[in-house]
């Protein structure tokens, strides 16, 4: 046997025990679970060069020059700037996301249509999930419908026929993923998050778009944003409280407070952990800025991660991994480095036994990143780096290290 069919075999071994011993198995409901599900939010909306052959704008912003180093953020990830479509970028991310304890992404998700960057996006967030089942993850899509905006005032869309393009949306996303065993489901539905809605603002344009859709998805909303006809709600940093500048630490709390005691006549609870909010966007010449969080040298996530644990959330959504233009990261960067995925290992590991990932695991993923990089073309090191992935998603690290101590 060949050593590269024995590591694909290798390979495939580890995948095939890392389904059996998930903690939450793929196809499983979320009511099933005896503990939060901490799903990241997630931007799939990056470009380089190198992958798609030009710099996106949220790396630019029509402002800054990556190539010289300058990205449209006050972080940089340690990574550099990224393609959202780099497999050796997603793997790295998921493996992160596995070892600090996090189950999977909820993705910012703009459509399928070919308008503006829709395709693009869609795009990436198709070879994201793909990484994601690799991984044992799971996944969610928010639908950002303020997207029919633009498609109204460019003529893509009317109003007359912005119910029944919805439609289309929704059966895209049942075809597409409702049905995937990694997809989050509640008693058996499919999870809907809406950043919003922006357009859709009424009920039974969701009842309209959600017929035929078996089994009915639930929808869950932006906090205050359709309250009566969502499922659930969420919270998000309140930037309409802090004026432009930065917001009062006790409007913090009473807009949270205010939040989770409103969300516990829900059936399920989603609960929001976010590091600071510290936008890049007047800066940019965007916009003006929307305010400012402190981060606190992370006590506003622990802050607001205690939050949500103690209002018993099924879903504690971290916003965000990747939003570098709101400066709403917890992705390794520069400034801040690993400390809000340590953070998440000891929540993880206090709610679990069963976790045992460590800070010095953390470090693996960069490691697989750079051999990876080092290695294109190469597939019998590919081959064996396939393997170390399959490791770390599996929690087996040891392996992982032996692996990538051959690439050093």
């Amino acid at each position: 046997m060949t050593s590269h069919r024995l590591f694909t075999l290798i390979t495939l071994v580890i995948l095939f025990t890392l389904t059996a011993v998930s903690a939450f198995a793929q196809d499983e409901d979320l009511t099933e679970l005896d503990r939060p599900l901490f799903m990241a939010h997630y931007m799939p909306w990056y470009q380089t060069p190198d992958v798609s052959g030009s710099w996106g704008w949220h790396w630019t912003m029509d402002h800054f020059n990556p190539a010289s180093g300058e990205i449209a953020s006050h972080f940089t990830p340690l990574t550099g700037a990224y393609d959202s479509q780099d497999e050796a970028i997603l793997e790295y991310q998921m493996a992160l996301m596995k070892l600090s304890g996090i189950d999977g992404v909820i993705v910012d998700w703009y459509g399928p249509d070919d308008f503006n960057d829709y395709a693009v996006i869609n795009a990436s967030t198709l070879k994201l999930f793909d990484v994601i089942k690799r991984a044992g993850m799971h996944f969610i899509i928010c639908y950002e419908d303020r997207t029919l905006i633009p498609m109204i005032d460019q003529g893509y869309v009317t109003d007359h026929t912005a119910v029944e393009h919805g439609a289309e949306v929704i059966q895209y996303i049942q075809d597409t993923w409702f049905t995937d065993p990694a997809y989050v489901k509640f008693n058996g539905q499919p999870l809907l998050f809406s950043y919003g809605p922006l357009y859709y603002r009424d009920s039974n344009q969701w009842e309209e778009m959600f017929a035929g859709i078996e089994p009915t998805p639930l929808l869950v909303t932006l906090d205050n944003y359709l309250s009566f006809g969502a499922a659930s709600s969420f919270p998000w940093p309140p930037m309409h409280l802090s004026a432009g500048i930065e917001l009062p630490q006790q409007s913090l709390d009473d807009y949270l407070q205010r939040f989770y005691r409103n969300a516990r006549r829900r059936d399920f609870v989603v609960g929001t952990a976010f590091p600071g909010f510290f936008d890049i966007y007047e800066e940019a010449g965007v916009r003006t800025s929307y305010g400012y969080i402190d981060a606190k040298d992370g006590e506003t996530f622990r802050y607001t991660l205690d939050l949500a644990l103690q209002a018993d959330a099924s879903i504690i959504q971290l916003a965000t991994w990747n939003d570098y233009g709101e400066g709403t990261t917890i992705e390794p960067t520069e400034e801040y480095g690993y400390q809000y995925l340590e953070m998440l290992q000891e929540t993880r590991s206090d709610l679990d036994a069963n976790f045992t990932a460590t800070p010095n695991d953390l470090r693996l993923p960069m490691q697989l990143l750079n051999a990876r990089r080092a290695r294109v073309g190469d597939d019998e090191a590919n081959a064996q780096l396939d393997e170390a992935f399959a490791s770390l998603v599996s929690g087996d690290t040891n392996t992982a290290q032996s692996v990538l101590a051959t690439f050093e």
